[in-house]
């Protein structure tokens, strides 16, 4: 299926690593021009430079969500590539220290929010003039599972996941006249470089050899985090593929709406 992506500029925040950096490779094996955004210069610019070497097209913005001065300088480099930005998948934030109801403090709440639901919302607003002057436009927020079946630890970040859901349902809602769709995809467990580690590192306290396969780890180690009846994490490619689908002129009827990406995973632990 030809997507209609070619040519489109997407910006993807947080994308020079992790899950950001996974969706900016999709959109870019389909075609749209990429955006890589970081805090860190050399791995942005390492990302970019792959995707250019793969046949892709690709620039780089820097700065910290957290800052609006630095929001206002990223966005206006942006805006200046090419043409302005037609796609934008908020997708920087994360959690911060782990912290449960005994020790959890509110400024933890408070950078949390900041980082996830406020980096969203100064990024979007800056775009959003050129989307609606063009009437036309895609915005994806990544949340994550967390936003609907919280642990014990970390609530303040799945609490402000859950935010971006809410934040989502009213943007889509003003602006699905202008051509413009905004849509949540929360993620489960997705089998990027982070998780990897932590996986074989548990699996090593389990006695498993270090050179066990990702599959026997897998097997082990995943039921001790989350119940997923496919038995399997999901990948970077899985994730991108849904996004590109969801910022595509293909999907110009799904506005509002929150996408699962779990393998099925419900609350059994």
């Amino acid at each position: 299926m030809d997507l209609k992506l070619d040519g489109k500029i997407a910006l993807v925040t947080g994308s020079s690593k992790g899950i950001g950096e996974g969706i900016a490779r999709g959109l870019a094996r389909e075609g749209a021009i990429v955006i890589v955004h970081g805090r860190n210069k050399t791995s942005t610019e390492e990302v970019a430079h792959d995707i250019v070497t793969q046949g892709g097209r690709a620039y780089t913005v820097f700065g910290d969500l957290t800052n609006d001065d630095d929001v206002q300088g990223l966005t206006d480099d942006a805006q200046a590539f090419v043409k302005p930005v037609e796609i934008l998948v908020n997708n920087a934030g994360g959690s911060g220290e782990v912290e449960d109801w005994i020790t959890t403090r509110p400024e933890t709440w408070a950078s949390g929010y900041d980082r996830n639901v406020l980096a969203a919302v100064r990024v979007t607003a800056r775009l959003l003039p050129s989307m609606r002057a063009a009437k036309w436009g895609r915005i994806v927020n990544i949340s994550s599972m967390a936003a609907m079946m919280a642990p014990a630890k970390r609530p303040d970040y799945g609490a402000a996941k859950a935010a971006m859901i809410a934040m989502t349902a009213s943007l889509a809602k003003e602006v699905a006249m202008d051509g413009i769709t905004a849509n949540t995809v929360s993620p489960g467990t997705i089998h990027s470089d982070k998780l990897d580690e932590g996986f074989r590192k548990v699996a090593a306290g389990q006695g498993l050899a270090s050179d066990a396969s990702w599959n026997e780890i897998e097997k082990i180690v995943l039921p001790m985090f989350a119940q997923v009846p496919m038995g399997r994490v999901g990948t970077l490619e899985e994730i991108a593929d849904a996004i590109a689908f969801l910022v595509s002129p293909r999907a110009s009827y799904i506005t509002g709406a929150n996408l699962r990406l779990d393998g099925g995973m419900w609350p059994g632990l």
